[in-house]
């Protein structure tokens, strides 16, 4: 096959990797499988992007936010919640990677039609096929495709609690389109737990990370996929409390360092670039 996931998704899955095989233990969050997706040669450590020195920040921020919404999934499961979605899955593996799937978890990815073809050929090629458990929901966002309407089409219950994740997205959407994101995800049934990353505006950063915010931003607008919205956490508050969430909360980077990074004596911490909102309904 000649498609492949966007470049956005492969970086991801790569960080993923080089945490596990770079950064010493222990490790917030294991995973290489993403990586065995990809294929991407020997070499592949070599990537400008992949410095270990360079990409610390961004890399703990990419295992921290995979852990706290996979932590997330497993306490609302053990209350009874037992579908997860996944809004931009890209190459997610927690399907393969808890084929318990947390105590019987639903799993729906949603995420386009070509990269969800590449994604389902590799599975098989790898001998994972698609478990039970997983709905992969094609969605063409770019034709204005409604992502409700595919989950329900594909076994997804509105009338029962779920847990929905979305990730590195949020930034690539027009404030509109995230507002609209947000009344969706309101309307999920009471009881609902919602993990969203947000991309700050330049003047939250922390001043050691502005240039790297800055190159990300150059970067994206580059390849052709330019940034649309910033959000501070009052503003991303604010938008979720409108969408009609009952609860909202800002996790920041020091609260993901807290929980995750505390004790560890080679400096990792989260990047403050991108944050989360968790928010209830």
């Amino acid at each position: 096959m000649t498609a492949t996931a966007d470049k956005t998704a492969i970086r991801t899955a790569l960080w993923r990797a080089l945490h596990v095989q770079a950064d010493p233990g222990p490790h917030v969050f294991e995973d290489e499988l993403g990586a065995r997706l990809v294929a991407p040669g020997g070499d592949w450590r070599s990537r400008p992007d992949m410095d270990p020195v360079r990409s610390a920040r961004a890399r703990a921020s990419i295992v921290a936010r995979a852990r706290f919404t996979e932590d997330l999934v497993v306490e609302q499961a053990g209350r009874g919640i037992d579908q997860y979605v996944i809004l931009g899955a890209g190459l997610d593996t927690f399907a393969q990677r808890r084929p318990e799937g947390a105590g019987g978890v639903r799993v729906f990815e949603v995420d386009q039609p070509e990269t969800q073809a590449w994604k389902r050929a590799r599975l098989n090629e790898l001998g994972y096929g698609i478990p039970e458990g997983l709905r992969m929901v094609p969605v063409d966002f770019e034709a204005d495709d409604d992502w409700w309407q595919r989950l329900t089409e594909n076994g997804f219950d509105p009338g029962r609690p779920a847990v929905l994740a979305c990730s590195g997205v949020t930034m690539y959407l027009t404030r509109d389109a995230v507002a609209a994101t947000l009344r969706k995800a309101a309307a999920l049934a009471e009881g609902s737990a919602v993990a969203i990353t947000f991309m700050q505006p330049a003047g939250l950063v922390d001043p050691e990370e502005r240039a790297a915010r800055e190159g990300v931003e150059r970067a994206a607008r580059a390849d052709g996929t330019p940034f649309h919205s910033f959000f501070g956490p009052d503003d991303i508050l604010a938008l979720a409390k409108e969408a009609g969430f009952r609860d909202a909360e800002h996790v920041s980077a020091g609260d993901l360092a807290a929980r995750y990074f505390a004790g560890r004596t080679d400096g990792l911490r989260p990047s403050t670039i991108e944050e989360l909102l968790l928010a209830t309904t």
